[in-house]
Order: structure tokens, then sequence, then C-alpha cells
């Protein structure tokens, strides 16, 4: 299947690929009845309790789960007998499809959405069961209805989480798969138009088209889903549609999963290409059999006429422990015989210190220190627990542009982070309320701190407390900072690759000056090129650049002011995108708040270096827990997070501040709010929306530490 990123290019999605984009979502949660996405106007995701009418019974939808292939998914239920559903839409957006290809796709999905056996005998073989296919008359939806599977667990999310499977567990895999092709490419199946078909093939086999279901006692089963005979109707024409599949290409499809389940990846990290099965150094050393038999599976040997065959080869294989015995030669064994004591009790010191430097890779580096969170279990675990919380209504304030007006929008928890922090604690009578100012000079955006100091509004939130006097008190709630972004193109050379990841902050100073303008100024290997500096629109941004980097030198900030565009952080990136999409190289580089630069792909995030000292990346992949570098795949929004650990060293980081009159005869609403912020539900809150917590939590948002508290 082509890449999500050259799907709806008629459609300006920051993100470059407005399927997977967060913002159709967010469009939703902010506006009741929005259609299209307020940003480049791509359908926005359905409501909660929209209804879907069908043949068979009218459903509703419960919550959006998020996107798996060419369809975005939403757990909800059944109106009629309260039976749970999940329901897949299929996109037909009009800038990609005229009203004719809209149509006759419509008209051949009803027919083609779905199998069952021929003989309607109800019979579990391994395909998620599809109630039916419903076409919107109207709009650009289509809706495919599913029941009984865990929507969210495809083998592409269990390799993230869980890393790579045993040699026993990839053959169970490929012999529940290899059952289940038998079964679809010799049975009679039937259509929802009621049309009988003696065998289908599958077509679009992949980790993110199969699920898999754990049970209790570790057992597993996979299933298979989004065939390629509906699936494919939503590739845009624009893109060239795929050849019609054949029994092989499931053969070699299912290999494929299986090589990279083995492999516990799907990318070279060196080349940041495809795992390449030719290449023997991908693959395990544990079981040469099974190599054997995915190398036919996947016809890079002599291929298996069908699935049938090759699930008996299957289960004709020596088991693992004989695979590894069968590989030492006699000769090599007669070697070992005559291997001299001494040689032998080198040989095992050997192993012993390989096994220990192994140990310590694989488990010290990922074991948290038990001191590490010493501070989360000292807070107070919800707002519930805040004690003496005053009655009254508070109104508090930030700059309109700042970092904590924008998170205050964003959704989370199925609400907005504003609307939480209204009212945070139910059995209490305190009301919260938000109302952002304007500061009259962008280049001294302390409005805010105006406001308390005058008694205008009872507390703030900024982090601009350099001038604040001594009847204020601050008390810091998150962390907020800034990325430094270049464009990123995985597919050709790129700055971000050719820096090394990094920039210094002289660096930067100097291109925020105008002393370097040609991106080979800094390094005879980067390209000769153009350097175009921009910067965020948002005041507080600004401030805290040129404090950080041009130490608020005047002459400095004069050049900045005269020399750096200033634009919307999302119009940079659509920016940087356009330039790559019309094949130009782009000089561009930006700077942006952690909350709108981290999840996207369009720029790198690159490495701070403060003077001679090593540069930090606070952005760690998950899984290894390791820093990010221009190889990843920045795409995949949940396969990265900001390390709390590491940012508290990071040279653009800087603390959010609750400030607060030290007056004792008003009442306390800032410090009580900033109690609030600093339990484990509001360090929990603030991450998801894109704030660093004050300390470690245990795992990362989506973990026990924050779905334990309410």
């Amino acid at each position: 299947m082509p890449s999500f990123e050259s799907f709806y290019q008629e459609y300006p999605c920051s993100y470059n690929s407005p399927l997977n984009c967060d913002r159709p979502f967010q469009t939703a949660q902010q506006i009741k009845g929005a259609k299209f996405c307020l940003e480049c106007g791509f359908p926005a995701t359905l409501p909660q309790e929209a209804e879907i009418k069908g043949n068979q019974g009218t459903y509703q939808i419960a919550s959006f789960v998020g996107v798996r292939g060419l369809g975005r998914l939403y757990s909800g239920i059944q109106l009629k007998d309260k039976q749970p559903v999940i329901i897949k839409e299929y996109l037909l957006p009009n800038r990609s499809f005229n009203e004719s290809e809209t149509l006759k796709r419509k008209e051949t999905f009803k027919r083609v959405g779905g199998v069952s056996l021929g003989d309607s005998r109800i019979q579990n073989f391994r395909l998620v069961e599809t109630k039916e296919a419903i076409a919107d008359q109207k709009g650009e939806r289509c809706y495919l209805i599913t029941q009984g599977i865990e929507s969210s667990q495809t083998l592409g999310k269990y390799l993230i989480e869980k890393g790579a499977m045993t040699s026993p567990e990839v053959r169970e895999v490929l012999n529940q798969g290899l059952q289940t092709l038998q079964f679809l490419h010799t049975q009679k199946l039937r259509f929802p138009s009621n049309q009988i078909q003696l065998g289908i093939t599958h077509g679009n086999i992949s980790l993110d088209s199969t699920l898999i279901k754990v049970e209790n006692n570790q057992k597993f089963s996979i299933y298979f889903c989004d065939l390629a005979i509906w699936e494919n109707l939503f590739i845009p024409p624009i893109i060239a549609q795929p050849a019609p599949a054949r029994p092989e290409q499931d053969l070699k499809s299912l290999g494929l999963v299986a090589f990279s389940l083995w492999a516990g990846r799907t990318t070279n990290f060196s080349s940041n290409q495809p795992l390449d099965p030719r290449d023997n150094q991908q693959w395990p050393d544990t079981d040469s059999h099974l190599k054997q038999f995915i190398y036919r599976l996947m016809g890079l040997e002599t291929a298996f006429e069908s699935a049938e065959v090759a699930r008996q080869a299957l289960l004709e294989l020596p088991k693992e422990d004989q695979a590894k015995s069968s590989v030492r030669s006699p000769a090599s064994q007669e070697r070992e015989k005559r291997l001299p004591m001494p040689l032998i009790l080198l040989v095992i010191l050997a192993l012993l210190l390989l096994g220990g430097g192994i140990w310590y890779w694989l488990w010290g580096k990922k074991t948290d220190s038990p001191n590490q969170y010493i501070q989360w279990s000292g807070l107070l675990r919800n707002f519930s627990e805040v004690p003496n919380v005053p009655s009254g209504q508070f109104t508090y304030t930030g700059e309109k542009d700042s970092t904590w007006s924008y998170v205050l929008t964003q959704p989370v928890d199925n609400s907005r982070l504003g609307d939480l922090l209204t009212r945070p604690k139910s059995d209490a009578t305190a009301t919260f309320n938000y109302e952002s100012v304007l500061s009259s000079n962008v280049n001294n955006p302390i409005k805010s701190i105006e406001e308390v100091q005058t008694n205008k509004k009872d507390f703030a939130i900024t982090s601009l407390v350099d001038q604040i006097t001594d009847k204020l008190a601050k008390k810091p709630v998150a962390y907020d900072g800034l990325l430094v972004f270049v464009a990123f193109n995985k597919r050709d050379s790129n700055l971000a690759n050719a820096l090394g990841g990094q920039i210094s902050l002289e660096q930067l100073r100097q291109i925020y000056t105008g002393k370097i303008t040609n991106w080979q100024q800094i390094s005879p290997k980067l390209p000769n090129l153009t350097l175009k500096p921009f910067a965020p629109t948002e005041p507080e941004a600004i401030s805290k650049f040129q404090e950080i980097v041009l130490k608020n030198a005047p002459q400095d900030e004069a050049l900045f002011k005269a020399k750096v565009t200033k634009l919307d952080t999302t119009k940079t990136q659509n920016q940087i995108r356009s330039e790559t999409l019309e094949g130009r190289t782009t000089g561009i580089i930006s700077f942006g708040i952690i909350s709108k630069t981290s999840s996207q792909c369009t720029g790198y995030p690159l490495a701070i270096a403060d003077g001679k000292k090593s540069a930090i990346q606070p952005l760690f992949q998950r899984r290894d827990r390791r820093s990010i570098n221009p190889s990843d795949d920045l795409c995949q929004h949940d396969d990265y997070y900001v390390d709390v650990t590491t940012f508290q060293s990071y040279p653009l980081g800087y603390p959010i501040f609750v400030v607060y009159p030290k007056d004792s005869s008003r009442l306390p609403g800032g410090s009580t709010f900033a109690q609030m912020l600093t339990t484990r539900q509001g360090q929990c809150l603030l991450s998801k929306v894109g704030l660093v917590a004050l300390q470690p939590m245990p795992d990362d948002i989506n973990s026990y530490a924050c779905k334990s508290v309410p």
C-alpha cells in the first residue's frame, strides 16, 4: 500500500497525513457540530452520540479510538440491544474524489464490505466478524460495523509495546495465520450482496491489519481484518492502485509479518530503511529451521504451493531446541572435544563477561532507579485530597497567546483542560475562571503580572517572572520549553541528518541575528543553501528565546526583530511541507513551544548544545527509552515522549509559574490552584497537553501512573 504521506495531498495538513492528524479530532471536540478540520478542511471526526443508521439497526458513537489502515475507529453500541460494536469510518473527501468516483465506490463498498461463510454456518476462522457495511447517502463517509475483537490490539502496536516475539510465538502466529488463509483461499464465501465466491485473497496482510487477543494464561489468537477488496476502495484515485492480489501474495505478506515480529522491528536502525530479509544480520539466530521456512513463505527460496501445504510443512518443522543442536556440524563437535581445559575456562569467562555486559545494557539501561520517583510518591494523589480549598469564584489570567492559553483549549480525558480546571474539586464551591490579557508591547509581555499586582485578577500563570515584586509569590507547576526544528524528509538527504541532529545556542544566536545566512557557514558538509530563520507569533515564546539565546542583548534583539519572519507555527510547518512537496530543498529553521511542535513530523526537533557541553535531546523513543535521532519515524506520534529527567537539563527549557499575592488578607486562590496542579492528577493532566512534569513519573503519561488517578 502507498505511504500515508502521499494520501490526501489536496489538504494542507501540518502532519503531512490528514487521516492520522489529531487536529480533526480537536476541532470536533472544541466546536460542537463541526464537520471539517479548522486547519485544512479535512473531514472532522464524528462526535460522541452521533448515530449511524444501517439496514440491521442504528449504531451510536461512544468515543474515537484511533486510526487503523485507511479508516478511523470508534467504539459504539447497537442501540436496539446495547451490544458493543467497533465502527470503522472510511472517508471519500471531496477534494480527493469527484462525485462519480464517490458514488461508484459507495455502491461497491455496500456490495463487498465484509464476508461470511457461503452456507451461512457460524464458524470462527479468525477473521473479524462484520455486521454490515453502510454508505452515507449524502456525505463522504462509509462505515464498517464489526464486533467481537478489541480494535486497538494490532500486531504493530503489540510489537512497539512488547518487543520481539520468541521463536515459538512466531511459529504460533504463522500456524494461525496459515489456517485462516487456507480457509479464505478455499471456502465458499458470501458477500453482503449475497454473491457467493469460491475463495478470496486477503491482499492486505500487515502488522496493522492483524489483531492479537492475549488471554490471561498468555496464550493468544490473531485475527485478520481490513481485506483489500473493500479497504482499497478508499485509496484516492490520484494514487497508483494496487494490483489485484493473488494467494501467493498473502503467503509472502504473512512471512514478512513473521520476520518483523521475530526481529522485533520493521526498520533497519542504521539506514532507516525497511528491514531487508535478504540481510542475514537482521535475523535472529535461534531457530534455523524457522528462518528457512519464512524464506520459503516469502518466496526467497522455493515457494509453497498453497497455505495448506505451507501449514503442513510448518507443523513438521523440528522444535527450536532441535534446530539449535542441528546447526552444530560434526567437525565443530569434534573441535569442542579437543579444546584444552585452560581455553575452555577462558571461553567461559568471556561468555560470563559478555553476558554481564548484555544484562547491563538491556536491564541497567532501562531499569528505573528506586530513588527516581521519591518526589512523585510524596505528591497528593488527586484534586480531592487538597485540603482547605476556599469557597468563591477566582479569576486568573495569562497572556492571550501564551502557552497556558493554548493548553487550556486542548482535549484531555474526553474534555478540555480548561473545563476540567474550572471546578477541579467537585465537592468544593471554588471555581477558577481564566481570562487572558493582551500586552500592548509585544517585546515586554507581562500584562498578566500587572493585572495581579493591581488586584484586577487573583493570580496569573506565566513563565515570565523576572520583574515581579516582592509582594508576589511564585510557585512552579510544570516545565515548558522551545524546540528548534528544520525540515525533516526521511526519503531524501535532509538538514536534520546533515546537522547530526543538533545545533548550538551560539549558532542559533548567529542565525537569528543575520550573522549566518547560508547553511554552509556552519559546516562545509551542509548544503549551499540560503538560511531562512522563522519565529513563532507567541510573545512569551519570543521573550524566552531572546532571554536564553540572545541573552537579552539590545543590539541582538534589534537584529532579531529586523531580520526574522514571525509566522504561526502551523503555517511554518505548512510552508516547509509545501516546499518539500514541490521538490525544493528548504532552508527554513524555526522554533516553537513544545505543545505545538513535539507532535508533528514536518520538522525535526534538534538537540541543543550549550557551549562545550554535550547536546541534549529531550525527546525519547518510547520502546528503547533513548533519545531520538534523524533516522526515527516521528510520524508515529505514539512512539516518542519528553523524558522529564533529561528535560531538566535542556538549555531551552524553563518553568511555568502560578504567581499570586502574598497578602494574607486575601483568599488563597492562587496557592490552592498551584497545589492542585502539583498533585499527581494535576501533573498527569499537564503532561497530556504538552507540558513537562516537575518530576519523573513512573513509565509514561499513558501508564498506570496517570490512569490510577481520577
